[in-house]
């Protein structure tokens, strides 16, 4: 007897977007932080610009936490909002003093297109938006990051810990669980709000292909 083979709700946005997704996720950029050839200047604007994410990730966030259906689906997010106001922001402070940069910069275009895309699935107040987001921005930086796990021993700090914070078994399961919540509530949604999720689903992924493609040609550094 054959086994059909069926792909969950968030593989299908994916494989919808995936030359963006592809684009992404396989970036010169990448690939150039995970050897250790991106110019600290490079990195600097990179991480200026990803820093100013983390206002509005954390409300997209909270706000998903606070509409999650029950108390079992909200936890994990809110845990994780720990990791970001924790560990990530640490790591950010740290990178601008070893690289000699303030935390500040002007707001690139692509910036503004991101943050704005959170604020718009912040303010719909429908769960499946927010995650649609989320699941992007969370998803897109596994999928880079993981091949490269295994060269953080060799990389600076700045170069390292930023695919250590997006790869392993803790960020798998954050993934994970996004992916999940969203993949559940799938089923009850119309056309209309599907239609909805897939628009921002695809909006995102392009958002972060544009993202990396102005950090790879250098953003301007603030000082």
């Amino acid at each position: 007897m054959n086994t059909v083979l069926t792909r969950t709700p968030t593989e299908d946005l994916r494989a919808a977007v995936m030359d963006d997704w592809t684009a992404a996720t396989t970036h010169p950029f990448v690939h150039a932080l995970a050897d250790g050839t991106l110019p600290r200047e490079i990195m600097a604007g990179y991480l200026q610009q990803d820093y100013q994410f983390v206002d509005g990730f954390v409300r997209l966030l909270a706000s998903a936490v606070a509409h999650a259906p029950t108390l079992a689906d909200a936890v994990p997010a809110a845990q994780f909002l720990g990791v970001i106001a924790g560990p990530e922001n640490t790591y950010f402070l740290r990178s601008f003093e070893a690289l000699n940069v303030p935390a500040a910069a002007p707001t690139a275009p692509e910036t503004r297109v991101f943050q704005d895309l959170m604020n718009e699935a912040r303010q719909t107040g429908r769960y499946e938006c927010m995650l649609a987001v989320l699941v992007v921005a969370e998803w897109s930086y596994l999928d880079w990051a993981t091949p490269f796990a295994d060269r953080v021993p060799d990389l600076p700090f700045w170069l390292g810990e930023w695919i250590t914070l997006h790869t392993g078994t803790g960020f798998e399961g954050v993934v994970a669980y996004l992916r999940g919540q969203l993949d559940a509530v799938w089923a009850g949604l119309d056309d209309a709000a599907r239609a909805d999720v897939r628009d921002l689903f695809t909006r995102a992924v392009a958002a972060e292909r544009a993202f990396f493609d102005a950090a790879w040609a250098g953003f301007e550094v603030g000082r």
